[in-house]
């Protein structure tokens, strides 16, 4: 350091001032900040150096690696951050460290004071990251020399308050050297394994190496910049595990980049294994964003959607404008912009994947199905896109076997309007229930859904691609006439019948009505169009101890039926016999329905009719 020259002493501007208490005691919520931003300039130094060797012909000594050096020193509680960029000249320091000129520091006081967002354009340059240090330091030394052959070599001095020191000194490499002094209470940041971490969390996909106490930590490159075609799919799943945290391999993977409508370069991954369906907590978002390769959201809760939870991977946008810390997207149109194009792609990546290799994503759907569920119940901006993916059982698939919507419209009958569903526990008991019947019988495919989910799922989603979803547990659907086989009851008797029910099963009952339903089952009971399935009282009993729902349905007959064309002769011939046998079809209809709630009165009248039956 000279001896014959005096320091240079420089009072801070007022706005340097202002943006120094306000990035101490405000902005930056965690202290651990600052080293991401140091890093980050530093980056930017050597890229800006790269830039000047392509266009200029002198570089000062142009053969120093391009690195990035971090020195811890517990027993000194210093911390040194240094690299070969471009360096400082004299009045570069003044303008980068001691006014608003150069750094945009006055737009970004603005901005602040009328609660705007700040702009872009203050990621990553000297002046406004810079200042992150003091946040931890009581003083910082800046030791510099420009790329300029014939520059100084220079030492800047402050300990952040009213202004700062310059004067000249000897022995640097072209670069900047940063020696933060910290403060007794964030002494941790002279510790090694501390900074290692922090380098690790924030830092480590920075496009220069980066080493610390002579080690190199950063050794996983960035894979989501390099073209596709130079990456395997062993260093796919070195970079999944290690940058996404992950023990199993992945299922499926995304990666893109885009120019419009924002610069994206994106790399996600679909799991293999789902920790929710092993009964683990509640996955946290793991898409991590980052912005020219420095992170700035290891987990974004507003970038996709809720559902899009269980993927991992990275998205990396330079069109991200952020405040001074990083650590909130200010603008959130913009957040929402980017996280629809990621949505969307991901979303087209797994309807690309299922017809390609359906078997594959049969497996993995039945890991993840409840997510894409999820999706279609909240996601209404993908919803008709989501369901493209469901996968279900129905009515003309093998046990076991799946199917999708797309494969349901193949088969569809001509002018059949509406896609016809059951919500039941299990393929057993749907295919046992009297409402399949008339569908069978018709050759009309109806979709199993025997999730507890899948109720809510098909409530949301209603129809899809102008088809309605119809329940036939609900009265209204329509069917054609088909012929019958067997003796049936006259109209006039039918219409007896049905008066006499409507007379014996009172307010339990909205209607009674033959139908064409039926083909092996006596009765049938119908849920109204506008009441609640069995599956959603089930739910809101679960919800409400106290939950009360009276039920009447509307019960249909057959009037083919053998014990239907007795009932009709029995309550002429014994009318109380009639009446115990049409409360307990009307118990049996309930039943299959999963609508019958308490027994008693059923097993008492079963006793009944069977001592009747011995008699």
């Amino acid at each position: 350091m000279s001896d014959t020259t005096a320091p240079e002493k420089h009072v801070f501007q007022a706005e340097i001032r202002q943006l120094l208490d306000l990035v101490v005691h405000s902005l930056y919520t965690d202290k651990e900040i600052f080293l991401r931003e140091l890093i980050s300039n530093a980056s930017d130094a050597m890229e800006k150096l790269r830039h000047v060797e392509a266009t200029e012909k002198s570089v000062h000594q142009p053969t120093l690696p391009l690195e990035i050096h971090i020195t811890t020193d517990e027993e000194a509680k210093t911390l040194t951050i240094a690299d070969h960029g471009v360096g400082m000249s004299h009045e570069e320091l003044v303008k980068n460290l001691g006014t608003i000129a150069h750094s945009g520091t006055k737009a970004f006081l603005k901005s602040v004071k009328e609660g705007a967002a700040v702009p872009g354009s203050m990621i990553g340059q000297f002046g406004v990251g810079f200042y992150s240090a003091f946040m931890v330091a009581g003083k910082v030394d800046v030791l510099t020399r420009s790329w300029h052959a014939d520059s100084p070599e220079l030492l800047w001095t402050s300990d952040g308050q009213n202004g700062y020191e310059i004067e000249e000194t000897s022995g640097l490499d072209r670069g900047s050297k940063l020696v933060l002094h910290l403060k007794e209470d964030c002494a941790e940041y002279a510790s090694e394994s501390r900074v290692r971490h922090l380098i690790e969390t924030y830092s480590n996909f920075v496009g220069f190496p980066i080493f610390l106490n002579g080690k190199r930590i950063n050794e996983v490159e960035a894979l989501w910049l390099k073209n596709k075609s130079e990456i395997t799919d062993e260093q796919y799943k070195a970079f999944y595990q290690f940058a996404c945290k992950a023990w199993d391999e992945p299922a499926y993977r995304l990666h893109f980049s885009a120019d419009a409508p924002l610069a994206i370069n994106a790399l996600v991954f679909a799991p293999s294994e789902n920790p929710e369906r092993m009964g683990f907590a509640k996955a946290e978002p793991a898409v991590a964003l980052y912005c020219r390769k420095v992170l700035i959201d290891p987990s974004p809760k507003d970038l996709l959607p809720e559902w899009m939870r269980f993927m991992k991977g990275v998205v990396d946008s330079a069109d991200i404008p952020l405040n001074i810390s990083r650590e909130t997207m200010q603008d959130s149109a913009l957040i929402r912009k980017l996280g629809s194009v990621i949505s969307k792609r991901v979303i087209r990546m797994f309807e690309k994947e299922a017809e390609g290799e359906p078997e594959k994503y049969r497996g993995f759907y039945r890991k993840f199905d409840r997510f894409f569920k999820e999706g279609v119940a909240t996601d209404h901006a993908n919803r008709e896109a989501l369901a493209k993916l469901l996968r279900f059982e129905s009515s003309m698939t093998e046990p076991g076997a799946v199917c999708g919507f797309a494969d349901y419209a193949s088969r569809m009958k001509d002018g059949q309007e509406s896609i016809y569903y059951l919500v039941g526990a299990g393929r057993e008991q749907i295919e046992s229930s009297p409402y399949i019947e008339a569908f069978k019988s018709r050759g009309i495919e109806v979709i199993y859904f025997t999730d507890a989910v899948d109720e809510y799922v098909v409530e949301a989603l209603g129809s899809h691609d102008g088809k309605k979803l119809v329940s036939i547990r609900h009265g209204g659907v329509e069917l054609e006439d088909q012929a019958a086989e067997g003796e049936s009851l006259t109209p006039e008797q039918t219409t007896a019948l049905c008066e006499f029910l409507r007379q014996e099963l009172g307010d339990r009952v909205l209607s009674v009505q033959s139908g064409k339903r039926l083909v092996d089952s006596p009765v049938l009971a119908l849920v109204p169009a506008d009441g609640m399935s069995p599956q959603m009282r089930q739910m809101m009993k679960a919800i409400d101890e106290n939950f009360k729902d009276e039920i009447k349905v509307e019960l249909e007959i057959n009037p083919r039926h053998p014990l239907v064309r007795k009932l009709a002769e029995a309550k002429d011939s014994d009318p109380e016999v009639a009446g115990l046998v049409a409360r307990q079809l009307l118990d049996n209809a309930l039943i299959s329905a999963g609508l019958l709630d308490d027994a008693r009165d059923t097993i008492t009248r079963m006793t009944a009719l069977m001592e009747k039956a011995m008699s």
